[in-house]
């Protein structure tokens, strides 16, 4: 594969957690399947508070791999967060191309090339798709409907929340990262999507693990459910929340205004108090609801103005910094001799 023309970057970001032994056997095939696509290419780990010699592991390592660098957080903070990290380091020093991928060799660094050649063809993200998988059956279950889920929830077919090997441009690295956190780097896609980019979808092999244990166990699918709504909600309702707030409270207060209509027309029936006390509560947690859209329209509102008004500001700025345009010069034949004061006011009076 050529390099793709221009001054092109390629950095490749390894988020790690007490990964030293993977990253051992990693980093050399890594390395020498990034240089031979790019001879400028950088390696970045990204050592998410390990307990283990994960830093010192690839502080060795770069004595013989000079383009690898390492950052190291201090708090384990999650895998969202040391990819956010890792993709503005490598932004704010010059890459084109961001690839991620985990420490934990199950990627396999040849299909490097794979996803570099749909970025080739006018993709603004390429995420790896497993054809298969060596986890064991119940992950599979899981991973399996995590998919299917985020498929249903984003409309993005063959949504592969457990493949972390994606490559992106920087224009869609610098859009995806600050939305980062929690479980949410399993939806790189899904976001991608939401955000208008350019999705495509490779297939990838995904070999058994080399050593220790998953960082990550099946349950983080799990947890990753409430990070699908909060992206469901970023992509679809983020500048319109009334919809979301509104359509909730109309459902709950028009249940509790049933029930009150209902329960406060009938009979005195023992146990009816409860009900109809129920139903009221229902009513007031509607209004609740609407009013709370409401404001969060406000909100949204104000945000989006002050957005306008730092655009416009930014851009009169701009304006009046810049040099005066020279005027053109004109024809010394069409110039127009100028007349005495004098004489001028005296030719107005007559």
């Amino acid at each position: 594969m050529s390099r793709p023309e221009g001054d092109a970057v390629l950095w490749v970001v390894v988020p790690a957690l007490n990964e030293a032994e993977n990253l051992r056997e990693l980093l050399p095939p890594l390395v020498g399947e990034v240089t031979s696509l790019d001879p400028d290419g950088r390696v970045l780990v990204v050592d998410d508070g390990s307990s283990d010699r994960t830093s010192a592991t690839v502080g060795e390592l770069m004595m013989d791999l000079p383009c690898v660098e390492l950052r190291t957080l201090g708090l384990h903070s999650g895998k969202a967060v040391a990819l956010r990290e890792g993709l503005a380091h490598a932004l704010a020093l010059g890459a084109t191309t961001v690839v991620t991928m985990d420490a934990d060799g199950q990627d396999d660094p040849a299909d490097l090339e794979l996803l570099l050649a749909a970025l080739e063809h006018g993709a603004d993200v390429v995420t790896g798709v497993r054809r298969g998988t060596s986890d064991g059956p119940v992950r599979r279950r899981v991973v399996r409907w995590q998919a299917r889920a985020a498929a249903l929830v984003s409309g993005v077919p063959d949504a592969d929340a457990g493949s972390a090997f994606t490559a992106m441009t920087d224009r869609a690295a610098a859009a995806l990262a600050p939305l980062l956190a929690g479980e949410r780097h399993r939806y790189l896609g899904v976001l991608a999507h939401g955000l208008g980019q350019r999705v495509a979808r490779v297939p990838i092999d995904h070999r058994p693990r080399l050593h220790g244990r998953n960082s990550h166990p099946w349950t983080g699918a799990w947890r990753g459910v409430p990070d699908l709504v909060t992206t469901r909600f970023l992509l679809g309702l983020e500048h319109r929340p009334a919809h979301l707030a509104g359509a909730l409270g109309a459902g709950c207060g028009l249940v509790g205004l049933l029930g009150v209509l209902h329960l406060g027309l009938g009979a005195d029936a023992p146990g009816e108090d409860r009900g109809l006390l129920l139903a009221g509560l229902l009513l007031v947690v509607g209004v609740q609801l609407a009013l709370f859209g409401v404001l969060a329209e406000l909100v949204v509102h104000a945000r989006d103005l002050e957005g306008r008004t730092a655009a416009r500001s930014s851009s009169s700025a701009s304006r009046r910094g810049a040099s005066p345009r020279p005027a053109a010069p004109r024809d010394p034949g069409l110039r127009t001799p100028v007349r005495p004061l004098a004489g001028a006011v005296a030719d107005r009076e007559a």
